[in-house]
């Protein structure tokens, strides 16, 4: 059933003033560089030119709970996501963003693979998410939160599941 957010976004009647506020909040989320994932120490990677647009891969936890509940169809794993991605974008340059939680070793995953290699121009390994953005044209998503910040920033965002921003006419879904 639909959330207390859906229904009041979907029903309520927000006036120019609001609007503007939440606006202004918006730009102050992005020029700050907020992001949920705090972490990425790394100067961005050099992005080799291509004839195709750069899309960002964003890399997620396969046991999580979003992906177990909010994958849809085939493309249940950060590997699905890669191999999508590339059969439907074979001229773009693909940047492919681990978790960071799978990066550190925290949560399983193993994204050193040369299937991983072959589908991903670049690993950007300890690299922030708002840098990783701000690098692609297009930013591709299972469920991740990154898929939002992407959208906060501007970007085209394409959803291969049912994260809460999906489904709204903002997103490729």
């Amino acid at each position: 059933r639909p959330s207390d957010l859906e229904t009041l976004l979907g029903a309520a009647d927000f006036d120019a003033a609001l609007l503007d506020r939440a606006a202004a909040l918006r730009r102050m989320i992005v020029e700050a560089g907020v992001s949920k994932y705090n972490v990425g120490a790394a100067p961005l990677p050099a992005v080799p030119p291509g004839p195709g647009p750069v899309i960002l891969v964003a890399g997620q936890v396969d046991d999580d709970a979003s992906i177990r509940l909010g994958a849809t169809g085939r493309v249940r794993s950060s590997l699905d996501l890669l191999r999508r991605v590339r059969r439907d974008n074979p001229d773009a340059t693909i940047l492919f963003k681990p978790h960071p939680d799978v990066e550190a070793g925290l949560r399983p995953g193993d994204v050193t693979g040369r299937e991983f290699a072959a589908l991903a121009d670049v690993v950007l390994r300890d690299v922030s998410a708002p840098d990783a953005i701000a690098a692609a044209d297009r930013v591709e998503v299972i469920t991740s939160l990154i898929g939002f910040e992407a959208l906060l920033r501007g970007k085209v965002v394409a959803t291969h599941g049912l994260p809460f921003y999906a489904g709204w006419g903002l997103t490729d879904d």
